[in-house]
């Protein structure tokens, strides 16, 4: 698939929210494991409305008859959903961090083609091990919330003694995906120096500081500067709400809990804080890590953490926060216990949250790691652009051809001075090297590659196809950093 094609999927429907048929209402997002009807699954595209600093936002929804956002399945059980689209408009919805077919990965023409107005589509594939997955539109449609979880549980889940909180965040805008590309591409002059770096803001344009949004001090005399955050959200969610109305979530004195949390922000990244609640960092993309201890972890956009916490005996109200990478603004949800005084909260802290790097990546290892064996090819990917055109590249990727079995190394270095969560669809792979030194990283989908930093993944190739690889920065992506890992002998 050409380029101008790819793009032209990803402009299907970004911003006409037109009328169609009501949703039933959206249900906690925190929810116990459901009896399963017989296969197969329903799953349902439609509009909902939303509460967004007291106004009314159409978005997008996924939903089970009942209402419930996404899916909740059995680990080595069937992946069987009859997927209806009761929007008026193209789509195409990925599941992020499963291995299906090729056929049935969800990008547009890559091989499967869009799903159209009132068309239901069946899909079947084996769900495989279990892991906090989620679905999404991969075109620009993710922006206006197009998507939900997807909790892959396995027999030891359900039998653990913890409650299991969701937590889906996201970014919001008032104006639609396609403007907010327009203005990011429009900036700043074309060929001009990524000097004034500015972010996009929400409804109010175009922002010319550099106040919030890159950091200085990190880079050598005469190189540029780091850059954060290119768009300024009018709002950032926790499960659809903001911070001064959070969901707040009813736990059990001295009980258990696995929070499940996914970043599915376009262009935010976050630290997940749990305030005087110290977590375990169980899993990251769905794969079980040897546990972290810590009271804060980075997540950056399409990563997901596990993270269990024990609740003190005498309970309380314990807020967990999403705070925006190098701003104030946050969001979050708030555990709390029957009677537990709930203090109101503001949407902007105190202090800028942390800025992203590879520190929690380097202490990461995985529960399963890859069989030892040598690689059989190894590819050497650059992360290129500049803020100044808002041009994205994955340089070195015109070879990326492998043979089904073999092992496979792809070292990525990034040369630009935003970070790029890299995402491979179709496949598991593990880090196995971060800034130059060899390391027995976490078995991941999703990896943070920050400015100027490398990393190098190795995974099995088992599963015959044209996968992409990108960013998951939607607006990176959508400007040119994907690349396809193809399989030879696929078209």
């Amino acid at each position: 698939m050409k380029r101008r094609d790819f793009l032209n999927g990803l402009m299907v429907g970004a911003a006409a929210l037109g009328t169609s048929a009501a949703l039933h209402p959206i249900r906690t997002w925190a929810q116990g494991v459901a009896a399963k009807p017989s296969a197969p699954d329903t799953l349902s595209l439609g509009y909902r409305s939303i509460d967004v600093k007291g106004r009314s936002a159409r978005v997008f929804g996924l939903v089970q008859p009942d209402g419930t956002p996404g899916l909740s399945l059995d680990a080595g059980a069937e992946f069987d959903v009859a997927l209806s689209s009761g929007i008026d408009e193209s789509t195409l919805i990925h599941w992020h961090g499963l291995t299906p077919p090729w056929a049935a990965d969800g990008v547009p023409d890559n091989p499967a083609a869009l799903l159209q107005p009132s068309e239901t589509r069946r899909y079947t594939f084996p769900v495989g091990a279990g892991g906090t997955h989620w679905m999404h539109a991969h075109t620009l449609q993710e922006q206006n919330l197009l998507a939900a979880p997807l909790i892959v549980r396995t027999a030891d889940d359900i039998k653990r003694d913890e409650q299991e909180v969701i937590v889906l965040l996201h970014d919001f805008s008032f104006l639609p995906a396609e403007e907010l590309l327009a203005r990011l591409k429009g900036n700043s002059p074309h060929g001009a120096m990524p000097m004034d770096h500015g972010a996009v803001q929400g409804m109010a344009g175009i922002q010319h500081t550099m106040s919030g949004n890159s950091v200085s001090g990190m880079a050598m005399p005469g190189m540029a500067t780091m850059d954060l955050n290119d768009i300024n959200y009018d709002a950032y969610l926790a499960n659809d709400r903001m911070l001064d109305d959070p969901e707040v979530v009813r736990v059990e004195k001295g009980g258990r809990v696995r929070l499940r949390i996914i970043n599915g922000a376009t262009a935010t990244a976050f630290t997940i804080d749990m305030g005087r609640l110290p977590g375990e960092l169980v899993a990251v993309d769905g794969q079980g890590v040897v546990p972290v201890a810590g009271m804060s972890f980075p997540v950056a956009m399409g990563q997901r953490l596990d993270i269990r916490l024990s609740l003190p005996k005498e309970g309380g109200a314990f807020p967990v926060l999403a705070l925006r990478e190098g701003a104030r603004e946050r969001t979050g949800i708030v555990l709390a216990t029957a009677g537990a005084d709930i203090r109101n909260m503001t949407v902007a802290g105190d202090t800028k949250g942390p800025v992203l790097g590879l520190d929690l990546e380097q202490r990461l290892h995985p529960v399963s790691p890859l069989a030892t064996r040598p690689a059989d090819h190894r590819f050497e990917l650059s992360l290129t652009g500049e803020m100044a055109a808002y041009n994205w590249r994955v340089d070195g990727a015109d070879g990326l051809v492998v043979k089904r079995g073999q092992r496979i190394e792809v070292a990525i270095g990034n040369t630009s001075m935003m970070a790029h969560p890299m995402h491979l669809h179709g496949h598991h792979f593990q880090v196995v090297g971060i800034n130059g030194a060899p390391v027995a990283g976490a078995v991941r989908d999703t990896v943070l590659v920050p400015p100027m930093a490398s990393v190098v993944l190795a995974f099995d190739a088992d599963n015959p196809g044209r996968w992409p690889l990108h960013c998951h920065h939607l607006y990176h992506m959508a400007t040119g950093m994907m690349a396809y890992l193809t399989y030879d002998g696929v078209g």
